[in-house]
């Protein structure tokens, strides 16, 4: 299988790249900054220069033609207003359009969990961050695309130990940045496993176990 990574240089979208090539499948890391294609390059992947802000939804598919699946994990990471609406609610939403010009059905997005900054003070630039992630959740849920949306607690800078709490919903917590892509990988080894919202914390079950236990609920469902 061949992935497009949107946000492959950023802490989840980096560690997930080797992740992908390990288990034999082609990847395209789409990278804003020259001197990043190396690091793309150098773990087997396909480096793509392309900046999330600018490009169209014809930008994006001309990065994902040929690709069977696409992973956005990239993210404004607080660097203001206008970068969260361009890049964490306008970005998904080019990209369903892109994938739906290409066939591609399967799409994958990093969303953020519900409860993520209930327990602060009210923060205009969190809640802004909030809304534009539901936006894109509504764009990517409402699509035909065989979709995944992971919604991740208060993301650390960790590889984690691949022990997770996932499912439809689950207690609010921290979860590594690695536990995420390990999430993400094996999710794309589960096809199965489509338009189902994942909020996802560090916990006690591997990964393998967690999403094979809800790949079974879902067919019992």
């Amino acid at each position: 299988m061949k992935v497009l990574i949107i946000g492959a240089t950023g802490g989840i979208g980096h560690r997930l790249l080797p992740m992908l090539i390990e288990n034999g499948h082609q990847v395209v890391g789409l990278h804003r900054k020259p001197e990043q294609a190396e690091a793309i390059r150098a773990v087997g992947a396909e480096p793509v220069a392309g900046d999330v802000i600018e490009m169209s939804a014809d930008d994006f598919a001309l990065a994902a033609r040929g690709c069977d699946a696409i992973v956005f994990s990239a993210g404004a990471a607080g660097s203001g207003l206008d970068r969260t609406t361009a890049i964490d609610g306008e970005g998904p939403i080019k990209v369903v359009a892109a994938a739906r010009a290409l066939g591609i059905s399967r799409l994958y997005l990093v969303s953020a969990f519900p409860e993520a900054g209930r327990q602060r003070e009210r923060n205009p630039r969190f809640e802004h961050y909030m809304a534009e992630k539901k936006r894109a959740d509504v764009a990517v849920a409402s699509s035909d695309l065989d979709w995944v949306i992971v919604r991740p607690g208060t993301l650390q800078h960790e590889d984690g130990d691949g022990k997770v709490s996932l499912g439809p919903a689950v207690p609010y917590g921290p979860v590594a940045r690695g536990n995420v892509a390990r999430v993400l990988a094996g999710l794309i080894e589960r096809p199965e496993i489509r338009r189902e919202f994942i909020e996802l914390t560090d916990g006690q079950i591997p990964v393998s176990e967690a999403l094979d236990g809800l790949r079974k609920a879902r067919q019992v469902a």
